[in-house]
């Protein structure tokens, strides 16, 4: 499980990933190729990101994405990646989410049909060999944990677009943005980021309780022994909720330095918010939170205002948050907060 998904892990986690060989493909592919859009941007296009610049000649028409997010941004602004990842983690028994068979479905690509995209595994690192086969004109990295090494390996296969700033710190807008510009999509992707955000807006209006309550967005696994995790503002998750009108509790705010803070157990009498949310990996790990004699002393999980949910697909569609992956988890996501909110 990757540090980014709960059951986090210490960062350096993230230099776990290996590195393979870079390989060559072959010239073409049956893979469909995206085509290029009506009133797009004008080409040369160069995208600033935190290795450097990219410059992207000619409107891409074969496109591949490496990490979460970026295959979804591209299905949302209408292009089907000639490869993309699997989802090995929140996954369904193709290795997509219900979110992206919902787009590929839509675009005539369904997975196991002949326009499909390639999937390729990153269970061991980025697969330079299957993504040089798809023999791609850009590879999309906008939200992913390239360090410079994998950037340069990549990019000997076809122009990156890498994140901006923060590894694993790109808000879905800015990933929407980024990948809308080296597609030659900025106003489509401009309208989808507003589009979405109108969407999250009006659900999130539907519980008003919601409004204005603390939160804390962590994850409790009482077996772990190894602290408290928590999710800072630098993270999709917190993102999220502050987007729908929620408050990142003030102890977060004052301890806040990374995408994520460890906690003492020790000391969950002081995490002061009035809902708690967290992954956990079964059914009967929130009544392990609430019995745990240690944290079953935070204040929201002794109101009964925990939000613990076991749904690794529903978990997946806020942590690799994306205009697609958002608008499906609302109805199932909100009703969850709202329960908590009420009892805080």
């Amino acid at each position: 499980m990757s540090l980014r998904l709960p059951g986090l892990v210490a960062a350096a986690a993230v230099a776990l990933l290996t590195l393979t060989a870079c390989a060559t493909g072959p010239a073409e592919s049956p893979r469909a190729a995206a085509q290029p859009s009506a009133g797009a941007d004008a080409f040369p296009v160069t995208v600033k990101h935190a290795f450097g610049e990219t410059t992207i000649v000619k409107q891409p028409r074969r496109v591949a994405t490496v990490s979460w997010v970026n295959a979804d941004v591209a299905l949302a602004l209408g292009v089907v990646p000639v490869g993309m990842p699997k989802d090995e983690w929140g996954g369904n028994d193709q290795a997509s989410t219900p979110w992206k068979d919902a787009a590929l479905e839509k675009a005539g690509a369904a997975l196991g049909s002949a326009k499909a995209p390639a999937q390729y595994s990153e269970a061991d690192g980025i697969n330079y060999t299957e993504v040089a086969k798809t023999t791609p004109d850009v590879i999309l990295a906008a939200y992913s944990g390239l360090t410079e090494e994998e950037y340069d390996k990549l990019s000997k296969i076809a122009p990156v677009v890498a994140y901006p700033e923060v590894a694993y710190g790109t808000p879905w807008q800015e990933s929407t943005r980024l990948i809308g510009q080296a597609l030659g999509r900025s106003d489509a992707a401009e309208k989808l980021v507003a589009d979405t955000e109108k969407a999250i807006t009006e659900q999130a209006a539907k519980y008003p309780q919601i409004k204005g309550k603390t939160f804390i967005y962590g994850n409790l696994e009482p077996t772990r022994g190894s602290g408290i995790n928590i999710y800072t503002t630098q993270d999709n998750r917190p993102r999220f909720l502050t987007q729908i009108g929620m408050e990142q509790a003030a102890v977060v705010k004052e301890n806040t330095k990374d995408f994520f803070l460890t906690w003492s157990e020790e000391r969950a009498n002081e995490l002061e918010a009035d809902v708690f949310v967290t992954w956990v990996p079964s059914t009967t790990t929130k009544d392990a939170i609430t019995k745990d004699p240690l944290l079953g002393q935070i204040p929201a999980v002794k109101r009964g205002a925990l939000v613990a949910d076991p749904d690794e697909t529903l978990t997946l569609s806020i942590s690799a948050a994306s205009p697609l992956s958002l608008p499906w988890a609302l109805d199932r996501f909100l009703p969850q907060l709202a329960d908590a909110a009420d009892k805080a």
